[in-house]
């Protein structure tokens, strides 16, 4: 009996170049959208640690501290981001992340101000204020503050991204992170397009018992 054995071979043939440089480059603008904070890092700071993350397009974001001391001592702080006629055309879906992880700020203390935004046309502000004056102690009530040149605008972007589906949008702390974390700690975290954010502090303090 003859037995007929039949041999095929695979060939794998690989993509053309265009076609691999189109999915390294869509690859890459995911990642793009991505900001984390991770590993150990600002663990055990001390003082004024300011950060500023961005990821994406047409993204504003400022820290602002002041601190003033004296017997009139006063601090004022103006700040307005602006966007006009800015457009970002989206081609494939946006897949934004802002994260916090691992020991990051385990252990520091002080004054901490995080911005972290990943995507389109957003706008971050984080503000505090200090006051040692003779004045004593003062409350200041929503209305003081609203009034206030303190108060920033943290707005105005005219962005808009078209034509592309919607992707997603996660933000995270996670719980290893900014453990044993000691003061005055201001996080803005934001996935997406066009969003806006913002803190303020303002203290004063009286200068002698």
């Amino acid at each position: 009996m003859a037995v007929l054995l039949s041999l095929g071979l695979v060939s794998v043939v690989p993509l053309p170049l265009c076609a691999q440089q189109v999915d390294d480059y869509a690859g890459m603008l995911g990642y793009l959208n991505h900001t984390r904070l991770d590993g150990r890092a600002l663990s055990g700071a001390d003082g004024a640690i300011v950060v500023n993350m961005a990821a994406g397009d047409l993204n504003q974001q400022a820290n602002l501290l002041g601190i003033a001391s004296g017997d009139t001592a006063q601090v004022d702080i103006d700040a307005r981001q602006l966007h006009s006629n800015n457009r970002v055309r989206a081609t494939a879906a946006l897949d934004a992340r802002a994260s916090i992880g691992g020991q990051a700020l385990g252990g520091a203390n002080g004054v901490a101000m995080i911005n972290q935004a990943s995507g389109i046309g957003n706008a971050t502000l984080n503000i505090v204020t200090a006051t040692l004056a003779q004045q004593g102690i003062r409350e200041t009530n929503d209305e003081a503050l609203a009034a206030s040149g303190a108060l920033a605008s943290a707005g105005g972007q005219g962005t808009a991204a078209r034509g592309g589906t919607a992707g997603t949008r996660s933000v995270a702390v996670e719980d290893t992170a900014l453990q044993g974390f000691d003061g005055v700690l201001q996080l803005n975290q934001i996935a997406g397009t066009g969003n806006t954010t913002a803190n303020q502090l303002s203290m004063s303090v009286q200068s002698t018992p």
